[in-house]
């Protein structure tokens, strides 16, 4: 399977089409400039001729899969879909975003952060952020302004 959208299939935003795609009205379209004659050939799958008095079949166009415009050795930047953390540059994590998963950044001193209470239950969220970045730990944020039920959870130094 693909880890990107083709073109006519439905997205969020750019990152989720296939290069020479983008994401306009929920739907990956093709670029300007490369929607040409031979991009629509490229997606299209020739029938077969052979009923009538036709006595010749057209073979199948083939597909042409989609390459990555980047090397392999290239990680995913900000918004670029991944599977997992390793598919993404160096401060990023592989994280989930609606129903897909982007590279978003590790967490810093004093961003907020989600902090689970049983193991398992951040299968839940749709929108998941990554963990506090090193030397950092997710915890409840103290102050004088705010009370002690406070339930917000901010990355702190350890």
């Amino acid at each position: 399977c693909l880890s990107c959208r083709k073109r006519r299939k439905r997205c969020l935003r750019d990152a989720m089409c296939c290069p020479g795609n983008h994401c306009s009205n929920a739907l990956c379209l093709p670029n300007e400039g490369e929607a040409g004659h031979l991009a629509e050939i490229d997606e299209t799958i020739i029938e077969s001729f052979a009923h009538e008095d036709h006595h010749f079949t057209m073979e199948p166009h083939p597909r042409r899969t989609t390459m990555p415009t980047k090397p392999h050795s290239d990680k995913g930047q900000e918004g670029d879909v991944c599977l997992r953390s390793s598919d993404c540059s160096e401060g990023l994590c592989c994280a989930r975003h609606f129903w897909s998963k982007i590279c978003k950044p590790v967490l810093k001193e004093g961003q907020v952060c989600t902090k689970h209470k049983r193991k398992g239950t951040h299968g839940l969220e749709i929108f998941q952020r990554c963990d506090c970045g090193d030397g950092l730990a997710c915890r409840t944020q103290k102050g004088e302004h705010l009370s002690k039920s406070s339930r917000l959870h901010t990355c702190q130094g350890t």
